[in-house]
């Protein structure tokens, strides 16, 4: 059975960003996992990439780092939580939805749930394709 979902929507604009894996994590970015002001800051780490979320507002100038890659716009849409580890298909739910809809997507999970970044420009179809699909934004 596919779970309906509830979500709600971030405030802050948010940006993800990549730097080579072997860089250490910037101050600002530091700051940012320790105080997020959006309600969420990430950080992954690979041996090939260091990506992070963070407010699009904290992204410092590409010209201060120029290994520094920065996509910008993106809103959060947070899946209410806590899930427990046993729900199958939580993110198969929300993601065939909008990519049915053409709309792309960058997923980060947390212990206790997971978010859906979209494109600010992408926002209205998106929820009206995840609403479509059962679940609930408010």
């Amino acid at each position: 059975m596919t779970p309906r979902l509830r979500l709600s929507l971030l405030a802050e604009r948010l940006a993800v960003c990549r730097l080579p894996g072997g860089d250490e994590l910037p101050e600002w970015a530091a700051a940012a996992l320790a105080a997020p002001q959006s309600g969420l800051a990430a950080v992954t780490r690979t041996v090939k990439e260091l990506s992070l979320v963070v407010a699009e507002d904290l992204v410092v100038a590409r010209e201060a780092a120029p290994e520094l890659r920065v996509e910008t716009g993106f809103r959060a849409l947070e899946v209410a939580g806590p899930l427990d580890f046993s729900v199958v298909g939580v993110l198969a739910a929300l993601t065939a939805p909008l990519a049915e809809a053409g709309v792309s997507l960058f997923a980060v999970s947390t212990f206790d749930t997971d978010y859906l970044l979209v494109r600010e420009s992408d926002l209205a179809a998106a929820t009206a394709a995840l609403t479509a699909a059962g679940h609930r934004i408010g």
